[in-house]
């Protein structure tokens, strides 16, 4: 192929020049429109993967798809926040309705099941514009010193090697071969659920795969009524607290939930680098909100500078920084609540899957006005449970001669 060529998704090799040719779908589209007929069922479908299937940039080994789902955070987010700064209103409107965009589109792609780079993509994206927002617009105006930028860069490094760490394996349980089929010797004759189980199956009297192992000796023996169970889809025995992902289509270890932020299950393997990501953000998001509002309010302390800045609108540059440090609160408000319930959850020893499953069947306990649901299964105190949590993806130990006996 050369740099303009491709292959589409019907096989055929096409060229970047031809993109509107042989489009039937869309010839259908148009002639039904102007003849005001409604359009078979799917037609939209078909073209806009159609569209997409054509939408490509020129490459040395062949014309490369670009995905939608990237553009409109490179194309709109800068845009709006540009017009956000023109006046107080615009923002107030565009600050509003921005978290509303996001929410719906979230509860759309989930109702789909849907996989999206829409929100890594506009992580990634925010957060590099607002550290150009910063550097461009705050940093000149010499009330920043060279210490307060590093620091704020070496956050900013150390939070997006974090969030790399978070999107490898998060414990997938591996595939068996086609021509290998699991067994269900074993298993208990009860059905059990599959896809959906959760910890609420036929017992096992131990854990797999270092599963809850060897802090506090917590989990050398599994919590009775909590066992193994099939998987239908993955067609295998998976261990305990594991959970299939509608999403990926695979089976996770101690299955937490599937992040769209970070577009990845978070699992056993990548929790604790998750947190971690969460962490540095907050940190890094909240100094940085400090230091602009410091610059463009002075005199006031940062909290009522975010409500009462009676300067911020006087120069478009000191508004578009004000705006961006809403924008910046906004999704660190958000974020903030997301780290809370992890904080809780493992506090108590519990995954969002798990929480989930048992407000589902009516078997938790709600606790803290409702912000964490304790399952009760493995919940061994506050230090137990944090020396779980720590102790996620190591090896499993080795048992000894007096367990096995």
């Amino acid at each position: 192929l050369c740099c303009c060529e491709y292959v589409d998704r019907r096989g055929r090799r096409n060229h970047l020049a031809a993109c509107c040719c042989d489009c039937e779908e869309l010839d259908d589209g148009c002639d039904r429109w102007l003849t005001c007929k409604s359009l078979p069922p799917g037609a939209l479908e078909r073209i806009a993967d159609t569209v997409a299937d054509r939408l490509r940039v020129p490459w040395f080994s062949g014309a490369v798809k670009i995905n939608l789902s990237l553009v409109p955070p490179l194309v709109l987010l800068p845009v709006f926040l540009h017009v956000a700064a023109l006046h107080f209103l615009l923002g107030l409107i565009i600050l509003t309705s921005l978290p509303v965009v996001v929410l719906w589109y979230y509860y759309l792609t989930h109702r789909r099941k849907e996989r999206t780079l829409f929100f890594l993509s506009l992580g990634l994206f925010s957060l590099g514009y607002m550290y150009y927002v910063f550097l461009r617009e705050v940093v000149p105006r010499g009330r920043v010193e060279y210490s307060q930028v590093v620091a704020l860069t070496c956050g900013l490094i150390l939070m997006l090697a974090a969030l790399s760490r978070a999107k490898k394996d998060p414990g997938y349980l591996p595939i068996p071969a086609g021509n290998e089929k699991p067994s269900h010797q074993g298993l208990p004759n009860k059905s059990v659920r599959g896809s959906s189980s959760g910890p609420h199956g036929a017992a096992s009297s131990r854990a797999v795969n270092g599963e809850a192992k060897g802090y506090c000796r917590m989990s050398a023996e599994q919590p009775e009524g909590v066992k193994k169970d099939w998987c239908t889809k993955c067609q295998l025995v998976r261990p305990a607290r594991a959970g299939h992902c509608r999403l990926c289509g695979r089976c996770v270890r101690r299955l937490d939930h599937h992040c769209v932020w970070i577009n990845s299950c978070v699992g056993e393997q990548n929790h604790q680098a998750f947190i971690l990501a969460l962490s540095f953000f907050m940190l890094t998001s909240v100094y940085g909100i400090t230091l602009t509002l410091h610059t463009i309010c002075r005199g006031r302390t940062p909290f009522v500078a975010l409500l009462y800045c009676p300067g911020a609108y006087s120069d478009y540059s000191s508004a578009l920084s004000f705006t961006c440090v809403w924008y910046c609160a906004i999704v660190t408000a958000g974020m903030g609540y997301i780290l809370l319930i992890q904080l809780l959850n493992i506090s108590y020893n519990v995954t969002e899957r798990e929480a989930r499953l048992a407000l589902r069947d009516n078997t938790g306990r709600r606790l803290l006005g409702g912000l964490v649901i304790d399952t009760g299964h493995y919940n061994r105190g506050l230090l137990c449970n944090w020396g779980h949590f720590l102790s996620l993806g190591s090896s499993p130990p080795q048992r000894s001669a007096e367990d096995i006996v």
